[in-house]
């Protein structure tokens, strides 16, 4: 099937033909009708099989993707603001945000794949309609209503944590800082704290209601993909990253790396290395 596409919503065969550059801020939906799919998120390994459902909200922290011979999956690419601007009437967004960057695989049941694959192929279908006179409403309208079933899925399978609007909006600030790289230079609660106005306590305890995690392991997360992304790169050597990184020295930097993954970084560089086959 060519490749479907509006500025806001798009279609592709795979995965693989995804350019980050070219969309930074989208978010990329794959269901898995038939055969197997491994990729990385987050320096996690993950293989999905027929009726996964897959939500990457941030492309930069996935890769390695590698697809079985008879693989096939309906692959969806969303522009983040428009998402935002079809304001979905709960808070529940934040909460499945957070969840999809602990795991972005969702197993779902038979009527469940029937569900978001009709969802889906209706999407397709209409997006290839251009003479609508409300195509843009008539889209969006769709995709809410895919979003919901998507929720409500995600929502079957956990443990219900209702958050108010503030601390939505809270943990969104949270999470934007820490995409937008502050990370690299803040690595303690206090400073997001400080920028958001509330205290530590209770920045780590709205994390820990809405994720089961406080905040420093959000923080402890994004930093720990920055130092896989940076040992995967054979020419820095360990300086380079702990500078990069602004740890104080280089030792501060290995026992940081021992404490998050159990290994040095050298023995953690070569783990990455022999997973992505190089």
């Amino acid at each position: 099937m060519e490749r479907q596409e509006w500025n806001k919503i798009f279609f592709i065969r795979s995965v693989k033909e995804y350019d980050v550059t070219d969309n930074p801020c989208c978010v990329i939906h794959i269901l898995c009708r038939r055969g197997s799919m491994s990729f990385r998120f987050q320096n996690v390994h993950y293989n999905i099989a027929a009726g996964d459902y897959v939500i990457l909200t941030n492309m930069s922290l996935a890769s390695g993707f590698s697809e079985s011979d008879d693989y096939e999956g309906i692959t969806m690419g969303l522009s983040e603001p428009f998402v935002l601007s079809i304001a979905i009437r709960n808070n529940y967004g934040i909460i499945g945000h957070l969840s999809l960057l602990q795991n972005p695989v969702m197993k779902l049941s038979p009527p469940d794949f029937r569900k978001c694959s009709s969802d889906m192929e209706r999407l397709r279908e209409r997006l290839a309609d251009k003479t609508h006179l409300f195509r843009e409403e008539m889209l969006g309208y769709l995709l809410m209503a895919h979003i919901l079933d998507l929720y409500d899925i995600h929502a079957r399978g956990q443990a219900p944590r209702p958050v108010p609007e503030r601390t939505a909006k809270l943990l969104q600030q949270f999470v934007d800082m820490l995409y937008g790289g502050e990370y690299i230079t803040h690595r303690d609660v206090p400073y997001y704290a400080s920028r958001l106005c509330v205290t530590p306590h209770y920045l780590s305890e709205i994390c820990r209601k809405a994720s089961g995690k406080p905040a420093t392991y959000w923080i402890d997360r994004f930093t720990l993909h920055e130092i896989a992304n940076l040992l995967c790169q054979k020419e820095l050597t360990l300086t380079d990253i702990a500078d990069r990184l602004h740890f104080s020295s280089v030792s501060y930097f290995s026992r940081y790396v021992k404490k998050q993954t159990g290994l040095y970084p050298t023995a953690y560089r070569n783990n990455l290395w022999k997973k992505s086959g190089e």
